[in-house]
Order: C-alpha cells, then structure tokens, then sequence
C-alpha cells in the first residue's frame, strides 16, 4: 500500500513529543509502511530502500510502543514476520514459526535490552548473564527440515508462519548438507539460517548477467534472494550461493537428543558445526553491555574486509532454560535483538512543498526534492509531517537540505543549509482549508490540557473524496480485508466512477457488474475476463474474516490490530462487540466502563470507539457491511485452565515473577487481563502495596488471592 498522508505526518516529531492521539496515528503509518516494504523485500526480492532505512522504521515504531503500550496494534511490525509466499511456489508451513528480531540503534538501546530481559526473570544487576554475540548476515532466512538425518525440504521464511517450498534449489547448494553426520541427531529437526553472496561472486554474477544482456543486481542480498526463488533450478545451481546456520526451529529436540548435554544457544551452534553446517567464525559469548559494545565496534570496524555483506550484531540470551522462559512478543522473541549499523544522508534542493490529505483528515506536507541517491537509492520525497516542523525547521521552497532515509521510507528532512538560502526565498505558508475539498482544515485544542494537535484536519469527513479513498485503502490493506487486486489505483479508479464509495459496496460489485454489461469491468482499459473474475473471487473469499481483522477494517482512530486483538478476545463476537460499542457512548455507562478497563484500552481509545459507533454515518456503514460479510468470532491459542475465560486484574507488586510474564502465562491460560477493577472482574491478584484496586474489589465482591494462591490455582 502507498504510504497517506495521515501515515506521514508525524514521522519527524520526536517521540517524546509526541501525544496518545498522535502516536496512534504514527503508529498506523509505520504498520503500514513496514508491511509494504515486507513485501518487497521478502516477497519480491525488490526493496525500495535500505536496511538502515527499513530498520529505523522498526526503531521509531518500537520506541512509541514503549511510550504508549496501549497503543500497540495487533498488526504492529512487532507482531508481524516477512510477507505472504509468492503463488509460484509451493506453501510449507512452518512447524515453529519463524520469527524476526527487535532492533537496536544506540548503546542505551543494548542496556535497556538487558535491562528488559533482568526485569522479566527478576534477576538483580549481579546476577550472571551470558549473551551470545554473532554478525547478523545480510542475506535470505530459510528453514531446513531433515528427518532422520536427510535433507526433505527447505523453505523461506515466507510471513514466518508460512514460507515457500524452495527444496529443489537448496539441494543445489553445496554449503547446505543433504545428509547430517555426527552424534544425537533428533529424529526431526528444522535448522535455521542465512543464505547469501560473497562480494567477489556478486561482482562476478552481474559481471556475467551484463555480458548476456540480462538485469544486473541492485546488491549481494537481492542476487541471493532472486538466485534462490528461481523456477528452474538449473539457474540457482548456477549461482554462487553461500549459507551460515544460525540456530534450530527447536531447541527441545537437541536438547533431548543430546540427553540434556547441550544447555546454551552455543552449545547448538557447536552441535550444528559438528554435523557439517557452516557457522559464523566470528560468533562468541559476551558477559555485559561493555562486552557487547566492544563486539559490536570490533565487528563493525572489520565489517569491509569481511567479503560478505552484514547489518548488524544479534545479541541473544546464550541459556536455552532462560530462553524458554522469556518467550515471544508476536513477531519476536524477548530474548533476542539485532543492533543495527547507521544509515547514510545526503544533501539536496527543495522544489515544491505539497499537502496531501490521508484517511483521518490530516494534511501532510511533503517536501519534492531534486532526485538525490541515498543508500544506493535514488530519493525524491521527503516527508515534512507537520506545520509545526515547518516552523521549526523553517524550510522553504529552494532550500538546499540535509535527508536521511533511516526512519522512513519517503526520507526524512534532517537540517536545513542556512548558509545555502537564498536572501529572497519567503516562508512557506501553510493551507488553512483542504486541498482536495476546499473544507476548513483546523488544529484541534485538547480541553484538558490545552495543548493544540500538532496535525491540522479537513473537517470534511467522508464527503471529502481524499479521506473516503484512504479509508477504503486501509479496509482492503493487508492486516485489514487484505483483498487481492484492491491495490491503490483500483480504489481511486471505482471510487470516482462511484463503483466503490463505502465497504459494502465491495462485496455487491460482481452483482451490479452482471446487471450492467456495457460497463462491465472486463470492457475498462487494464481489466480482462481473467482479471475480474480473480478479483471477483479474491473479494469473494473475504466473505468471511475474524472478528479482530473486522474491527481494525473499520479504520477507527486509535484503534490498531493489537487494539483490535484486545477487544475481540474481551468480547468474543461481533454482536456482543456492536452492541457494547452502542452502549458506551454515555461514559457513566457500564458498558464504557467495561471498555477503558480493558487491558491496553484507555479512555482515549474507549472515547474514540463509542464516538465513532454513536455516529449514525458510521453505523449505517457497518450495518450496511454486515449484509454481505459473516464475521467469525476469534479463537485464541490458549491452554485450558481454571481461569480460561475469566477477567484477571494484577496489583502490587510481584514478587515470584514480573507483571509482564504474569500477564503473559495468564493470556496462555485463555484469562483475560483486565487494566483496572470493575464489577466484569472475576479475580484479583493482590501482591504487596496493592492500593486502590484491592479496595475495589472488596467493594464490588470480586475474588482476591495472594500471588502465591493465584500460582497454585494455575500450576
């Protein structure tokens, strides 16, 4: 999907500057630019940036999801691996999903990983904690099943539940042995690892493909992604591909294989060199954050001489056990984090400043530069996000400016050359009504603080053409309705031939195409019979999607997948959902009260649900939708217990384990957690200098046990 101008906005306010309301909106934009770039990246073997660019989009999306944890969206890049397999190959399912990393920029981002992973166990800044440092290879994932020691199928990493079937090419390459040889071996064991090109081989390859005419290869990694999802294996047998393995899918299986002989993450490493993997030489254990850094400049400083192509360093907590018990968040284990090398800048001249208008009515500005290669690509847009930056930054038509693409995927405008400014340039003057609409464009006041919205807003709702085409954008995207064919220029063209103008009209637009023949689709310039008729059934196989996917369709301000996620597990259906929605505009309500109490809801999102469900625009959109489309309410993976069901709430602090692991073995337990006591509670865990909670509950009868009666009823 193309990036709004919504998504845009705020990609260059700090963080720190940043209110609830505007992280929910930047944190929209980089779900949805992570998710494009997955794509072209994993899928396509075709990025359009960076990795430093791709990673401090990463960077930016974690650092507002530590700020606002209620914010975090179900389709949060943390949540998500990869990108959907290409239809050319065969599926293969992963038997452990294959899950990517969190990233790190600084050294205060490395202390604070350890910091996390301290908190998590509980363990005190004098306990030992080994980290095992190793290059992170700038190359292609894939997974490698053997059973009883062969060799039966490779595959990518696809969106890390899913991956593509490339075992015919991985049997041409000679580093990957088809046949393991040593001790232990599991009777099944997936192997993980990197694929990529040397320097040399891909100087060579587009030495040759130059020589024959064909395309030559933007960099190593691309060479190997494309070198190994070839058809014909005859080609990838022809190029130079190298492979270091990394880790295993599971390390149970070694671990009791070995008879409990291999107990660290170097222990597998050493386990997977001895049955004839290549391993990186450069991998060693590290002790503390000093140790780390110093690896990390060690590396970095022999990163050129290297002859292959890396990142970053990947720290990861060396204990298999602790491992274990730190799990995963989503997309990536807590026990793991990649520390990204720094991204590159350059310099250029501002054209022209255009505003556009994204899905919630927000007008960004974007700055059209002079094309200028950053990175190794060519670059023409920076986002400018606000008014407030403008002024800031004060840039002006005809400035001559510092970009970076580390943070976006349009760059963002870092500094402006004053001693580069023309005497006559005059200030850019910001538009007060909509470009597209003509509507008044205001910046709201915040009642309670006072404080003005940083984004200024076309009032005009759906009736302005640029906010009505965004959101049905987003409603097709890929964490939404992901409907296949319903790109962009599809969703601008049916929209201003009034062939799409709401969501319901998606689903009745093969009905009203056979009523009309002398405009059927197939007789428009780009559209065929084959063509309608796969996108007729694309629309067709969305009849029916999870409740979760559903409620984030709905583009509700605030209201990300994560948030989506939350509160179709809380309320389980569509019907109890719509009907408590209804319910909680009056915030005396028990039915509002129910919502904000939600764990990761709030009153600002509780706010924004009811608002948005009180208006009778909207309610009409979703009763018209709920004609044509069968929501399925959304089953969780959990363990059945005692509390499966119930509504928990923690207070005070405890002592056994920390308060995220609580939460998160309660939620693997199929309970609810719930932020705050309300007469929905069902139990309330009480550790030491529980406040007011504690006398909630009394009030409203709800069950309370100590840490210790809460572990004992869930053991």
């Amino acid at each position: 999907m193309t990036k709004t101008n919504a998504d845009k906005r705020l990609a260059e306010l700090d963080v720190d500057e940043l209110e609830e309301a505007e992280a929910a909106v930047e944190l929209a934009r980089l779900s949805n630019e992570i998710a494009r770039h997955d794509e072209l990246y994993h899928r396509d073997d075709a990025p359009l940036i960076d990795d430093a660019a791709y990673d401090a989009l990463r960077q930016r999306n974690e650092a507002i999801e530590a700020k606002y944890p209620a914010l975090i969206r179900e389709d949060s890049p943390r949540h998500r691996v990869g990108a959907a397999v290409n239809e050319a190959f065969s599926s293969a399912p992963h038997s452990v999903p294959m899950l990517s990393l969190g990233n790190a920029f600084e050294q205060s981002d490395v202390e604070e990983f350890l910091s996390r992973i301290r908190r998590f166990l509980s363990l005190s800044e004098e306990a030992p904690l080994e980290i095992a440092g190793e290059p992170k290879i700038d190359g292609l994932s894939i997974s490698l099943t053997y059973e009883n020691g062969k060799l039966v199928r490779g595959a990518t990493r696809g969106d890390g539940q899913v991956g593509e079937d490339v075992t015919r090419n991985i049997l041409t390459i000679s580093e990957i042995p088809t046949t393991l040889e040593g001790n232990d071996i599991p009777a099944l064991i997936d192997v993980r690892g990197e694929i990529y090109m040397s320097h040399a081989d891909f100087l060579s390859l587009n030495e040759r493909q130059e020589a024959a005419g064909a395309k030559l290869f933007a960099n190593p990694r691309n060479a190997a992604a494309g070198s190994l999802r070839q058809l014909d294996p005859k080609i990838t047998a022809g190029r130079p591909l190298k492979f270091f393995a990394y880790a295993v899918g599971d390390s149970a299986a070694m671990i009791e294989a070995s008879g409990g002989r291999i107990a660290t993450h170097s222990d597998v490493i050493a386990e997977l060199q001895s049955w004839g993997f290549p391993t990186n030489p450069l991998s060693r254990v590290l002790s503390d954050a000093a140790s780390l850094m110093a690896f990390y400049d060690e590396v970095g400083a022999a990163r050129a001489t290297l002859g292959y192509d890396i990142d970053g360093i990947v720290y990861k907590v060396n204990d298999l056990a602790l491992q274990a018990r730190l799990g995963f968040v989503s997309r990536a284990p807590r026990w793991a984090i990649a520390h990204k090398f720094p991204a590159e800048k350059a310099m250029t001249i501002v054209e022209a400043i255009d505003i556009q208008v994204g899905r919630t009515g927000v007008l960004t500005p974007v700055a059209k530069l002079a094309p200028v290669t950053v990175g190794g690509v060519v670059v023409s847009n920076a986002t400018l996000h606000n008014e407030d930056e403008i002024e800031r930054k004060d840039v002006r038509v005809g400035d001559w400016v510092i970009v970076q693409r580390a943070g976006d995927v349009i760059p963002q405008v870092v500094e402006v050359m004053l001693n580069k400014r023309a005497a006559d340039l005059p200030r850019f003057e910001f538009p007060t009504r909509c470009p597209v609409c003509g509507t008044k464009a205001e910046r709201a006041i915040d009642p309670k603080t006072g404080r003005t919205d940083a984004a200024r807003r076309c009032l005009g709702g759906f009736g302005c053409p640029a906010q009505a085409k965004e959101q049905l954008k987003h409603f097709v995207s890929r964490s939404a309705y992901d409907i296949e064919g319903l790109g962009d220029k599809q969703i601008d063209a049916f929209y201003e031939d009034e062939l799409v103008r709401e969501p319901a009209d998606i689903f009745t637009l093969a009905q009203r195409d056979e009523a009309s023949p002398l405009t059927s689709l197939k007789n428009r310039d780009g559209w065929g019979e084959k063509s309608v008729s796969k996108l007729f059934a694309a629309i067709d196989e969305r009849r029916s999607i999870g409740l979760d996917r559903f409620i984030f369709a709905l583009g509700i301000r605030h209201v990300g997948s994560a948030t989506a996620r939350d509160l179709a597990r809380f309320y389980g259906n569509v019907e109890s959902f719509y009907q408590a929605m209804s319910a909680a505009y009056d915030e005396e309500s028990d039915a509002f009260q129910a919502l904000s109490n939600i764990d990761g809801i709030g009153q600002v999102v509780a706010r924004s649900l009811s608002h948005y469900f009180h208006e009778q625009l909207n309610r009409a959109k979703v009763e018209n939708l709920l004609q044509h489309v069968e929501v399925e309410p959304v089953e969780f993976e959990t363990i059945s217990s005692d509390v499966s069901g119930k509504t928990v709430v923690f207070t005070g602090k405890l002592e056994e384990m920390s308060r995220g692991e609580a939460k998160a073995l309660a939620e693997r337990l199929g309970a609810k957690v719930a932020g705050s006591v309300s007469g929905n509670t069902d139990i309330l865990v009480a550790g030491p200098g529980a406040g007011s909670k504690l006398k909630k509950a009394e009030e409203h009868g709800v069950q309370v046990m100590t840490e210790a009666e809460w572990l004992a009823l869930v053991s």
